[in-house]
């Protein structure tokens, strides 16, 4: 039994146990425009893993059996996809809510011209990657000029009512740029609003504060400053107890862009199937076992329950 686990059962008995599922995350392909430093799955330009249209309607059949669960668009940047406007669509007649998590100098790649349009045009949630309100930390992270092309992308969405207009949220997410837990969502939410207003006249509806996990391109800058094991150790000695009814393994489940299920996107990475003996593609899955599973857990989950927690909604606790 790992540290976590044992933390785990300490506090609640048992071991981890889903519940309803209210998201389906899916990961449409690794295929980026960017190369973040503190991407876990590290997407790049020249990744060439995608979701198919045949793992897609295997995908569309899941929630069909889960109508009230959001669905989920996730990457690298997913409005690569070739399928992506046409899985949109099928969702979107199909009646399921959409939210796409969007780098948003996608919009700036050839056949995207119309990308923020059709979105609104459809009523998708986004999810927009802004690391930090300072130009220097985010060019830093994620690549010269991204900064730049990110606010120039927010202003583009805030025209089109995102941000602005209730049915067409625009949260933004924030990652720490260093070894470190993020700071209290709540004060560094209210320094974006005043940064981005005062700065760029930019409105968004939430940030949401991510911590980085100990894998992919983040553990190499880790590991190759020395740091790795002291982070490891700051996640590990700041385990909140408070964090576990929130967490998304919990209200979730994850397709990866092959089909292969797992309770998170951080497992799926992993490698990590589903507990129970339950099937590892899509195509098999039988919806009705989902609600009641155990969740499979290992010494990574210390990053979604350390300090005030971090799922892909942002905190856990105030």
């Amino acid at each position: 039994m790992t540290n976590f686990a044992q933390s785990v059962r300490q506090v609640l008995g048992a071991d981890l146990q889903s519940q309803a599922v209210q998201t389906i995350q899916v990961n449409l392909g690794l295929l980026c425009n960017l190369s973040c430093r503190h991407c876990h799955v590290e997407a790049t330009p020249q990744r060439t893993e995608i979701m198919t249209w045949e793992t897609m309607q295997s995908v569309l059949r899941l929630a069909k059996a889960l109508p009230q669960a959001q669905v989920d668009l996730t990457g690298g940047a997913p409005e690569l996809n070739p399928c992506f406007r046409q899985f949109i669509g099928s969702l979107c007649e199909a009646g399921h809510q959409v939210q796409v998590r969007t780098n948003l100098t996608v919009f700036f790649e050839a056949g995207q011209a119309d990308t923020p349009e059709f979105l609104a045009g459809h009523g998708i949630h986004l999810v927009a990657s802004l690391p930090c309100y300072l130009d220097d930390n985010v060019d830093n992270q994620r690549g010269g000029g991204v900064y730049r092309r990110s606010i120039a992308a927010l202003r583009r969405l805030n025209s089109l009512g995102y941000g602005r207009r209730p049915e067409l949220p625009l949260n933004l997410v924030y990652n720490p740029g260093g070894a470190f837990l993020p700071p209290d969502q709540a004060t560094l939410e209210a320094a974006y609003r005043r940064e981005l207003k005062e700065r760029f006249g930019v409105d968004f509806t939430r940030l949401l504060t991510i911590t980085n996990m100990p894998m992919g391109r983040f553990l190499n800058d880790l590991q190759q400053n020395g740091q790795a094991e002291r982070y490891k150790t700051l996640l590990t000695d700041n385990f909140n107890r408070a964090t576990l009814d929130g967490l998304m393994c919990r209200h979730q489940i994850c397709v990866s862009w092959d089909g292969t299920l797992a309770d998170c996107d951080f497992n799926s990475i992993l490698g990590m199937s589903l507990a129970g003996g339950l099937p590892e593609h899509v195509a098999q899955l039988d919806p009705a076992l989902l609600q009641g599973r155990t969740i499979v857990t290992g010494e990574h989950c210390f990053g979604c329950t350390a300090g005030c927690g971090s799922s892909c909604g942002g905190a856990l606790v105030a």
